[in-house]
């Protein structure tokens, strides 16, 4: 019995019947059929990694599903609060005495009226008659304001000064403005003791008036208490 390399079992039997091959040949012809099974197997194995592989589905996040929050701007500075190096507000301080409920010294804005001093000194008392102050006038740094005074008592008037039927709280006879006395003064509608003393000043620096308009040049007379003045003054020869 003719024993077979193990190599020439790879050979077919069709060409093992036509020619008797040696060894050698044997052996080269079983290298290349074991290598078209290797390439054959590599094509194979190739075209099975290429399928693509569906995913397997992934539940959705109820976190993906969240509506975004948007940014949240951040506040507003206003301009005005922004802006501490600015000039102070200017002020007036202002005497409030009488009939109120706190009289004494009020501090307000620049351009207050006789209405803000009366309510800052706690308003007037019950039963107190406003009719004689004028509550729109512009106030003026350092005057009084007179909340229901009592009533003034007849002043003398100047020798041939004709006399006049006042109003209670106000002189009966006319106040020469270039002779009376600041108390005298502190008689006329609108007029306390810083008014008077700044028409008393008034006088000295500018040698008396002229004319009772000239008022309107003091420190805390305007035209309304002007007009509350006019009826009880006069100008005399200083």
């Amino acid at each position: 019995m003719r024993l077979v390399p193990p190599a020439a079992d790879l050979v077919p039997e069709t060409l093992r019947g036509r020619a008797a091959l040696g060894s050698a040949q044997l052996t080269v012809v079983a290298v290349v059929v074991a290598l078209g099974l290797a390439i054959t197997c590599w094509w194979v194995v190739r075209g099975d990694a290429g399928t693509p592989v569906a995913p397997a589905p992934v539940d959705a996040s109820p976190v993906a599903e969240l509506v975004p929050v948007p940014p949240v701007a951040a506040p507003t500075v206003p301009t005005s609060a922004a802006s501490s190096g600015g000039a102070p507000v200017a002020e007036v301080v202002v005497d409030v005495a009488g009939k109120v409920r706190r009289p004494g010294i009020v501090v307000l804005d620049t351009g207050a009226r006789v209405v803000d001093a009366l309510e800052a000194a706690g308003g007037a008392r019950p039963g107190v008659d406003l009719s004689s102050l004028n509550l729109a006038r512009v106030l003026v740094d350092g005057e009084q304001v007179l909340v229901g005074g009592a009533a003034a008592q007849p002043l003398p008037g100047p020798t041939g000064a004709t006399g006049v039927t006042g109003t209670p709280g106000t002189p009966t006879a006319l106040v020469d403005l270039n002779a009376a006395t600041p108390v005298e003064l502190e008689a006329l509608p609108e007029v306390g003791p810083v008014t008077a003393a700044a028409i008393v000043g008034w006088r000295d620096e500018h040698g008396g008036f002229t004319t009772v308009d000239e008022l309107l040049e003091v420190d805390g007379i305007g035209e309304a208490t002007l007009a509350q003045m006019r009826s009880f003054v006069t100008v005399g020869g200083g």
